[in-house]
């Protein structure tokens, strides 16, 4: 049966964004000096986007929202076997704020803490990737 070419167009324009989140993360830990925050919302935003290309592709509605763990439960609950790895990259939620805005936080992250966020986020990045047609992934994620 041939695929909808409305939802892999819908659905293929969150990879792409994927992409563009992952290596403006890696763009900012090799920067010298390293740029830690902004890899970190990218880190998050990488996730957000993956999972809403998900959500998007199975026709599941998603509000507008940041927080990775209502988008997990979202997903979860369609696939149940994306709980684990979406449960380790929950905590990447509060990066969606954290360090983007003056006096929320006084102490600047450190490149380390950014660096395990990118590769949570690159582990979670894939496996939802593999949940996903590749017709749908081709070109991007």
């Amino acid at each position: 049966m041939p695929l909808d070419p409305v939802l892999v167009a819908d659905t293929r324009a969150w990879p792409r964004k994927v992409s563009v989140d992952l290596r403006s993360a890696e763009v900012d830990l090799s920067a010298e000096p390293p740029i830690p925050e902004d890899a970190l919302f990218h880190s998050q935003q990488a996730v957000e986007k993956a999972l809403k290309a998900y959500l998007t592709w199975r026709q599941h509605p998603f509000g507008k929202t940041h927080d990775l763990r209502v988008l997990a439960k979202a997903c979860t609950a369609l696939d149940p076997s994306l709980e684990t790895q979406l449960a380790e990259a929950a905590p990447l939620t509060v990066y969606a704020w954290r360090f983007r805005y003056p006096g929320v936080v006084d102490e600047a992250p450190e490149a380390a803490e950014a660096s395990e966020a990118l590769s949570i986020a690159k582990q979670t990045v894939a496996i939802v990737r593999s949940r996903l047609p590749a017709e749908v992934t081709a070109d991007s994620f």
